[in-house]
């Protein structure tokens, strides 16, 4: 696969750090349905540095920017630039990838969309994005990527990682929003064995569950939160998070999804619409 990232260890786990939909603006004030998505971002990124937790990677998979600007994805690269490790992305449905690749292409951001993480593990990150609409697609270029990697690999335990949800949040308004050929995805992935793991932003609230025998997870945004299981649009006054991802060498995966605890984000619950 092109643009593959090669990190070199010895250790029977990696630790990964996923970090997704910030939506920054250009305008360090702006808000988004009444939090301010820079104020949010900085206090997760302030709470899991004070951890002192050691990470290999971090993934920050989409949603990075809600206005298209150029400021916004600057910064969101010098909030990251701290960590001191290798930041792999991909899009979301309010990124513009013109931007995105102008902006993106400077240390620490890295645009491999394969990491082989040592002798046990890789990532394969894909493009959900439907350039204009808010639900995802995986082109036949991404599966054909997909298949092809999976085939070059097979020793190696996979996890893949896109924007958009492939299991139902049982919200009809969100689930508008899904992967919508995710039988596609199913029929690329079911003759390999060593995929194990599947993991998403797009939904902005918590999912640890499976997929067609797959571990599937989801993880909150770092701003606001969609409220669970709401046929309306809603919003939930649970805190802005991220999610810790151990890849350990017998294939398991362990996670935790993190959240705020030194400041509180509370958005306008009359606002409508996202």
């Amino acid at each position: 696969m092109k643009n593959t990232f090669v990190y070199r260890t010895e250790k029977p786990m990696v630790k990964l750090l996923q970090i997704t939909d910030p939506h920054l603006f250009k305008d360090e004030k702006n808000e988004l349905l009444g939090v301010n998505t820079q104020a949010s971002f900085a206090q997760v990124l302030k709470e899991i540095q004070q951890e002192n937790t050691e990470f290999d990677a971090i993934l920050a998979t989409g949603d990075l920017v809600q206005d298209s600007s150029d400021e916004g994805y600057q910064r969101f690269v010098n909030m990251v630039k701290p960590f001191g490790l290798p930041v792999f992305w991909i899009p979301g449905n309010h990124d513009f990838q013109p931007k995105m690749v102008e902006n993106l292409n400077q240390p620490p951001m890295e645009k491999a969309k394969h990491i082989l993480l040592g002798e046990y593990w890789q990532v394969l990150l894909l493009d959900s994005q439907v350039y204009g609409v808010p639900h995802g697609e995986l082109s036949q270029y991404q599966l054909d990527l997909l298949k092809t990697t999976l085939e070059k690999y097979p020793e190696h335990h996979t996890l893949i990682v896109f924007h958009h949800h492939v299991l139902p949040t049982n919200s009809a308004w969100l689930d508008q929003h899904n992967l919508r050929n995710s039988h596609d995805l199913f029929d690329v992935l079911s003759p390999f064995k060593n995929v194990k793991g599947i993991l998403y932003g797009h939904i902005h609230q918590q999912v640890d569950s499976s997929w067609q025998g797959y571990q599937v997870m989801a993880t909150p945004s770092t701003c606001i939160q969609f409220k669970a299981d709401s046929q309306h649009f809603a919003l939930d006054e649970v805190q802005p998070g991220w999610r810790e991802i151990e890849l350990h060498s017998d294939s398991t995966i362990v996670t935790t999804v993190k959240r705020i605890r030194q400041a509180r984000f509370l958005p306008n619950m009359q606002e409508e619409g996202y």
